[in-house]
C-alpha cells in the first residue's frame, strides 16, 4: 500500500491536475494498491480565511470572493471532464458552494467568526478539490471514490488543532478501507469529533492525514508531492546553488523543518515514523526526478551537515542580573509563564554563569512575553536582582543540521569562521547536545549573506562563489575581464569557483547587477545599461548589497577611489588593488587600513603596488610572518628607467634612448614624470612599510637624476631639446661607469630604517648587473638570505602581468573565503 499526498500547488491548476492524474493512472497502471490525500487548490484556505472574516465584519464584498473561488473550481470542471459528464459534478460543486454561502449568510448576520465556525469554512477547500478530482478520475474510468476524511479520522474538540484519538480513528480507517478496492480520494487537512463537528489538523494537516492513513495501514511508503525537486540543502529561493538531498534522517527533517523549512512538516508525520515508514518528497513539476527519501536512519553523505534552515524574522528576548546566578527555579518559572501564556520559545542560550538567559519567539509575541515577564518576575526586578527584560528585533535564524555533525571535528569553527569572514555578528547561539544542529541568531540585512556563505563553504562539490566589483575598465581592467573570461571554465570546473562580476565602472558610466554582469559582454551591457557614473552611488550600493564574498578591485590611478577603502574593509568587503596612492599616503592611513582588514576578517591585497605580477610584497608578508628580519632591500622597481639605463651605453645618446622608451609606450606624455622617481619613492616607501618601518613619504631621499636644465623646460619638446644639451653630462656619468666595469643603474634601497632613490653603478659581482629590457629585481637580504640575497626578477610593468597580479590576488581571496 502506498498513500500520495498532494499540496496545494499540484492541484491548483488544469494543467498541474493533469499531471497529478497522470501520476496516479501510472501508479494504478503498474498495480499498485494506492490511497491519495489531497488539499485545497493552492490559496483556497487562506482566502476561505479571508471570506469568512469578511462575512463577519459584514462586508457583503465577500460574495465576489467567494464567486471568484467558485468559478476557479467549475473551470478545473470544464477544463478535465467531458461535456456529457459534467452536470452531476457541477451539481456537487454548487450544493458544496450553497451550504458554504449558507454558513457565511449566518457569520455576517451574528457578525461572529468562532474557531469552531472557521474549522467548517476552511473545511470546504480540501472537500471541493477532492471532489472535483475524484469526479476527474471517475470520468477517465479509474474506480476511485470520494472519501470525506471527518468519517475516519476523530479528533478532541480543539478547533484549529484537533488532538487527534488513534484508537478510534485507526480502527474506522481499517474497517473503512476493509469495504472497498477502489482508489480513495481523501480529504486532507479535516476531521471530526466525536458528535461529528468539524475539525481541522493544525500546520502541516494533509500530510498529518497521510501519515495517519499511512500508519493505520501499515502503508510500505508515503509520497508527498509538491513543487520542488525534494527537500533542499538550502531554501532554493536564498540559495541559488541550492540542491536536492537525496536521503535524510526523520531526525534532521525534523530539525530542518522546526528552522523553517517548508516542505514538509515532521511532526505532523510522526504518525508514519513510529513504524518506519519511508518518505519520499516528490516533484509534482518534474515527475522523473528521484526526489528525497526520509527514512529512520539516512544514508552516509559526502558533506558534514545535511541542510541549512532559517527563520526570516524572529525576536530575542534576554532576562539577565545578578540575582539569577545559583537561584534554583528561575528557568522553570520563566518557560512555565511563557507556555501558560501560549508563547512559543524557538531557541533557548543560557550563560553558564547562570547570569542571563535569551531566547527566540515570534515577533508578533514580544510585546506580551515582555508583559507576562515582567508580572512574573517584578519582585526580583523591584529589588534590582533582575535588571529587566530586554527584547532586539530584525533578527534571523540559521541553523545547520546534520548527523555528520557528530564524526566530524571543526564542523563550529567552520560556521563561525565563514560568517566572521563576511562580516556577519553572532548575536546568540545555541547547539544541542546530540549534535545535530547548531543554531546561531544574526540581523536580519545578513541573512541572504549569511546562507550562501555558509552554504559556499560546506557544500564545496558545488560550485561557489566570488562577487566582484571592478572600478577601472580601461587597459589593466579591460584585461583583467579578458583573463577572467578565459578563465571562467577551468575555474568552474577545476576550482569549482564562479567569478561573479557583480558591479563595473568607468569614468562615464557604472552598472550593478548582483546576478552577474558577465566577462564576456560586459562593454555592451555598460553602454546600453550603465547609468552616469558616481563612484560614491556605486560604494553605497556595494554596501546595500551585502553580497558574500564581495571584493571591490580598484584598477585604477585615482588619487580619490582610495578615500573609500577604509569604508569598503569596515563593511566586510575585500578591497585588490594595483593603485599606490592608499599605501603611500600617510603612515597613519597605511595602518588604518591594515588594522580595518585585519579586525573586519577581509583582505586588503595590493600585489601589484609594485612590481606589477611580481610576488614581491607576498614574499616579504611571508619572511616577516615567519619570523624573519630585513637587513637591506635593493630594488629597480621602475620598467620605464630600467630600459632606458639598460638600453644605455657606448655611443648611443641618453636623449636617444628616451624618445625610444616613449615610442614603445614605457613612458609617462611626459618622461619628467618616470625620470623623477617619485613613483620609484612611493614602492620603495611601500616596501619600507611592509617590513616594518614606519616611514612617510618625506622620509625618502631621492637624488635628482635631471640636470636643472631639463627640469625647467616649458614643455616636452624643449625637455628633449635640453636633454641634448646636456648630453655630456649623461655621457660622462657612462663612460666613468664603463671605466670601473660597472653599469648605471637607478636604484631604490631600504637600509637602517632609510630609504634612498638614486642612480648608481654597479659592479658584475651584483645581482643588477645583468639586468636587460625592462625588468624589475628586487634583491632582499635578510638573517636567513644573508650571504646569498634573495632576488626576485622579472617583467615589473604592463597591461598583462598587472591583470595578471590582480587576478592572483582576487584567486588568494577565494582560497581564504573558501
Amino acid at each position: 500500500m502506498k498513500v500520495l499526498k498532494f499540496g496545494g500547488t499540484s492541484v491548483g491548476t488544469v494543467d498541474s491536475i493533469k499531471t497529478v492524474i497522470d501520476i496516479l493512472e501510472n501508479n494504478l497502471a503498474n498495480g499498485e494498491q494506492v490511497a491519495v490525500v489531497f488539499s485545497a487548490m493552492g490559496g483556497v484556505t487562506n482566502r476561505l480565511i479571508e471570506i469568512g472574516k469578511m462575512a463577519a465584519a459584514g462586508n457583503a464584498e465577500y460574495i465576489e470572493f467567494l464567486k471568484v473561488v467558485e468559478e476557479r473550481h467549475f473551470a478545473v470542471v470544464r477544463g478535465m471532464i467531458n461535456v456529457k459528464h459534467q452536470s452531476s459534478t457541477f451539481a456537487a460543486v454548487r450544493g458544496l458552494f450553497n451550504e458554504l454561502g449558507d454558513i457565511l449568510r449566518g457569520v455576517s448576520w451574528i457578525r461572529e467568526l468562532s474557531e469552531r465556525t472557521l474549522d467548517l469554512i476552511m473545511s470546504f477547500g480540501e472537500r471541493l478539490s477532492t471532489l472535483v478530482i475524484s469526479e476527474i478520475l471517475k470520468s477517465r474510468g479509474v474506480s476511485a471514490e470520494f472519501c470525506d476524511a471527518r468519517n475516519i479520522i476523530h479528533t478532541n474538540a480543539t478547533y484549529g488543532m484537533g488532538d487527534v484519538d488513534f484508537e478510534i480513528t485507526n480502527k474506522q480507517i481499517l474497517e473503512y478501507f476493509a469495504k472497498t478496492t477502489a482508489l480513495q480520494c481523501v480529504t486532507g487537512f479535516i476531521a471530526s469529533t466525536g458528535d461529528s463537528i468539524t475539525t481541522t489538523l493544525g500546520r502541516g494537516g494533509s500530510d498529518y492525514t497521510a501519515s495517519i492513513i499511512a500508519a493505520a495501514l501499515d502503508a510500505s511508503v508515503i509520497e508527498i508531492w509538491t513543487d520542488v525537486d525534494g527537500m533542499m540543502t538550502a531554501d532554493p529561493r536564498k540559495v541559488a546553488n541550492a540542491f536536492t538531498i537525496p536521503s535524510i534522517s526523520y531526525a534532521e527533517a525534523m530539525e530542518l523543518s522546526h528552522f523553517g523549512a517548508k516542505v514538509i512538516y515532521p511532526p505532523s508525520l510522526q504518525p508514519a515514523f513510529a513504524k518506519n515508514i519511508t518518505l519520499k518528497v516528490l516533484n509534482t513539476f518534474n515527475t522523473d526526478f528521484i526526489g528525497t527519501f526520509v527514512q529512520k536512519a539516512a544514508d552516509k553523505k559526502d558533506y558534514p551537515i545535511t541542510g541549512i534552515s532559517s527563520i526570516d524574522e524572529i525576536a530575542l528576548v534576554n532576562i539577565q542580573g545578578s540575582g539569577m546566578i545559583g537561584v534554583a527555579g528561575i528557568s522553570g518559572r520563566l518557560f512555565t509563564a511563557l507556555s501558560v501564556n501560549d508563547i512559543s520559545v524557538i531557541l533557548i542560550s543560557q550563560a553558564s554563569s547562570e547570569h542571563s538567559i535569551c531566547f527566540s519567539i515570534d515577533p508578533k509575541n514580544a510585546l506580551k512575553a515582555r508583559e507576562v515577564l515582567e508580572k512574573e518576575f517584578s519582585h526580583e526586578i523591584s529589588v534590582g536582582h533582575i535588571d529587566g527584560i530586554s527584547i532586539e528585533k530584525n533578527l534571523s535564524i540559521i541553523a545547520i543540521v546534520g548527523e555528520g555533525m557528530k564524526k566530524s571535528t571543526g564542523v563550529s569553527g567552520k560556521l563561525f569562521s565563514v560568517l566572521g569572514k563576511n562580516g556577519i555578528n553572532v548575536v546568540a547561539t545555541a547547539q544541542g547536545s546530540s549534535e545535530l544542529n547548531i543554531s546561531v541568531v544574526i540581523s536580519k540585512s545578513d541573512l541572504s549573506k549569511a546562507l550562501n556563505s555558509i552554504h559556499g563553504v560546506f557544500f564545496q562539490s558545488e560550485t561557489r562563489s566570488l562577487n566582484l566589483f571592478i572600478v577601472g575598465v580601461g587597459l589593466i581592467g579591460g584585461t583583467l575581464l579578458e583573463q577572467i573570461q578565459n578563465q571562467t571554465q577551468y575555474l568552474r570546473e577545476e576550482k569549482l569557483l564562479n567569478l561573479n562580476i557583480a558591479g563595473l565602472s568607468n569614468t562615464k558610466k557604472m552598472l550593478l547587477d548582483p546576478d552577474g554582469i558577465g566577462s564576456e559582454h560586459w562593454k555592451e551591457r555598460i553602454s546600453e545599461e550603465g547609468v552616469k557614473t558616481s563612484l560614491p552611488a556605486f560604494v553605497q550600493r556595494m554596501i546595500e548589497l551585502n553580497l558574500p564574498n564581495s571584493v571591490f578591485v580598484d584598477c585604477t590611478s585615482d588619487k580619490d577611489i582610495v578615500q573609500y577603502y577604509n569604508m569598503l574593509l569596515d563593511a566586510s568587503i575585500s578591497v585588490v588593488t594595483p593603485n599606490k596612492v592608499a599605501n603611500s599616503g600617510t603612515y597613519a592611513e597605511y595602518i588604518a587600513l591594515q588594522r580595518t582588514a585585519l579586525k573586519r576578517g577581509v583582505k586588503f591585497l595590493y600585489e601589484t603596488n609594485v612590481g606589477a605580477g611580481l610576488p614581491i610584497i607576498n614574499t616579504i608578508q611571508g619572511l616577516m610572518a615567519s619570523g624573519d628580519k630585513f637587513l637591506k632591500i635593493e630594488a629597480i622597481l621602475s620598467g620605464t628607467l630600467s630600459f632606458i639605463f639598460n638600453s644605455f651605453g657606448p655611443g648611443i645618446r641618453f636623449v636617444d634612448v628616451v624618445k625610444e622608451a616613449k615610442a614603445k609606450g614605457f613612458t609617462e606624455p611626459d618622461p619628467r614624470d618616470d625620470l623623477s622617481g617619485a613613483d620609484v619613492a612611493r614602492k620603495i616607501l611601500i616596501l619600507a612599510r611592509e617590513v616594518g618601518v614606519p616611514l612617510e613619504a618625506a622620509d625618502v631621499h631621492v637624488a635628482q637624476l635631471l640636470p636643472p636644465n631639463c627640469l625647467a623646460a616649458p614643455t616636452v619638446e624643449d625637455f628633449f631639446q635640453e636633454l641634448i644639451v646636456s648630453d655630456g653630462y649623461f655621457g660622462t656619468l657612462q663612460s666613468e661607469a664603463e671605466a670601473k666595469g660597472e653599469k648605471l643603474r637607478y636604484i631604490a634601497t631600504l637600509e637602517n630604517g632609510k630609504a634612498t632613490v638614486e642612480l648608481r653603478t654597479v659592479d658584475a659581482a651584483h645581482p643588477f648587473y645583468t639586468l636587460s629590457g625592462s625588468d624589475n629585481i628586487v634583491s632582499f637580504t635578510t638573517e636567513r638570505y644573508k650571504d646569498r640575497p634573495l632576488v626576485i626578477k622579472g617583467p615589473g610593468a604592463g597591461a598583462e602581468v598587472t591583470a595578471s597580479g590582480v587576478f592572483a590576488d582576487i584567486m588568494s581571496i577565494s582560497s581564504y573565503l573558501g
